[in-house]
């Protein structure tokens, strides 16, 4: 059994290598690709895309003896739309007019970054679906017109005018798009709409990640775009009413942050419509709220959110201890992974609703924001007993608030018994400060002698695992 692995990782070892030889000759690497054993694609693909050889890349996928190509890990910080585009470029997405026959083996290329995914599927049979990452929703994916294609041939259906399309075989193209508004990020669109629409509705694009900055800028670039195949949406800057309008299309979101969106008032009909579309989106799980006033109104958000809902952040929100008392008697307490209520003043009164809240939440919580909440020493010693208790605890930040050194380090020794809490960012104690959290007034030597009592503490308690970090500025 070990000499069969070794005799593996030989073999893997003289593919790279291999790869590496071919590559130092592109003209020659290109011509070879004709003849190239398939178990050396892989390798050579790896080797090119971090090199950044664009016309080798684009040979490749032209020749792609597999069905799909993704570029999963990999990852360049040079030249990235370049690279991009060289490999759309070498999608056949046309009958080549010097062959009798047409059909590449690619039919799916998968441009999203994904460090779970290989660079190709593992080809378990020939039917479809062939790759694990193709389209599911849209109607013009492949999924979707080979199970069309399949019943037409069980029943016995023949269209005289559907034969010269039988040979132009769909295929897919799977990218993450951000409308930044640069200059490289235009041209990138616009090369991907004159692809689509030269392809001539052969190829899909199916956008899953879209970002999007400033909706008033990108209106019409959105045009193009299959809206139902997106699953994560970020938007910043736009109208509740154009929120509203992309999310009566976008039926399949399961995750959606929204900041800078305007809209007059709460009881206003336009925020109701919101609410009313965003309570069609049955796979939603996570949802973030930045610069979106909902004083004394988050009941109505909760109540029409689907109760398995994993992620709420609600930064700049003008939450209330209302809102705090309402999310804790929700159903989305009790699955709620990932909270984040920072830079909302909910300890400015009573701190009893969100000690409520944490009980509520000590099931199930990984991951907790509450930094800049006016926390003080007598808010967090209350709370502490019902901290300690989310024992799934990953990840606490607390930053900006005003924490005394003393407390700071009675909350240390507290939590870790949370053996899943592995990374704290904390305040800078109010004495570092001449005057508490006012820019130019801190002192760098305090600063560092409270990371260093900080670090010796966790050794003493045997808590290497753990770091906390403080957060200036």
């Amino acid at each position: 059994m070990m000499s069969f692995s070794m005799d593996q990782k030989t073999v893997a070892t003289l593919l790279e290598l291999a790869a590496k030889s071919l590559l130092s000759n592109e003209p020659a690497a290109i011509h070879a690709l004709e003849e190239l054993p398939r178990d050396l694609f892989v390798p050579l693909f790896i080797d090119a895309f971090m090199g950044g050889h664009e016309k080798i890349l684009k040979a490749m996928v032209r020749a792609w003896p597999f069905h799909c190509l993704h570029i999963g890990a990999l990852s360049v910080q040079e030249s990235y739309y370049e690279i991009l585009e060289a490999m759309i470029d070498g999608l056949q997405i046309l009958p080549d007019q010097n062959s009798s026959s047409w059909g590449p083996k690619l039919r799916i290329l998968d441009l999203r970054q994904d460090p779970d995914c290989g660079t190709t599927c593992s080809e378990i049979s020939t039917t479809f679906p062939f790759c694990f990452k193709s389209c599911v929703y849209s109607q013009h994916s492949i999924l979707k017109i080979e199970e069309a294609q399949h019943s037409v041939k069980c029943l016995g259906i023949v269209n005289s005018e559907s034969e010269p399309l039988s040979t132009q075989k769909p295929m897919e193209l799977l990218v993450d798009l951000s409308f930044n508004g640069t200059l490289r990020t235009k041209q990138f669109l616009s090369f991907l709409q004159s692809k689509v629409e030269q392809s001539f509705g052969s190829l899909h694009l199916c956008c899953r990640d879209l970002q999007i900055d400033k909706m008033s800028a990108h209106k019409s670039v959105l045009q193009f775009l299959d809206l139902g195949c997106i699953d994560h949406l970020e938007l910043n800057q736009a109208y509740l009413k154009e929120v509203t309008t992309l999310l009566a299309q976008m039926i399949h979101l399961n995750s959606i942050s929204l900041s800078n969106i305007s809209f007059k008032h709460c009881k206003r009909e336009d925020f109701r419509t919101f609410l009313i579309q965003l309570g069609q989106l049955s796979n939603l799980q996570e949802l973030s709220l930045a610069l979106f006033c909902l004083t004394d109104q988050l009941h109505k958000l909760l109540r029409i959110l689907p109760p398995q809902l994993d992620t709420l952040c609600l930064s700049f929100c003008g939450l209330s201890n209302r809102d705090i008392t309402v999310l804790s008697q929700s159903s989305q307490a009790t699955y709620l992974k990932l909270l984040n209520l920072s830079n909302n003043q909910i300890f400015s009164e009573v701190y009893e609703p969100f000690q409520t809240l944490l009980e509520k939440v000590s099931g199930t919580l990984q991951y907790l924001e509450i930094n800049n909440c006016l926390i003080t020493d007598s808010t967090l010693s209350a709370v502490l007993p019902a901290l300690s208790h989310c024992t799934h605890l990953r990840v606490l930040s607390f930053a900006f608030n005003p924490i005394t050194m003393p407390l700071l380090m009675g909350l240390l020794q507290h939590l870790t018994c949370l053996v899943d809490l592995k990374h704290v960012i904390c305040p800078v104690p109010v004495h570092c400060y001449e005057q508490w959290n006012f820019p130019g007034s801190l002192d760098r030597q305090k600063l560092a002698e409270v990371q260093a009592q900080l670090t010796a503490r966790l050794q003493v308690l045997r808590r290497d695992d753990m770091t906390w970090t403080t957060c200036p500025e």
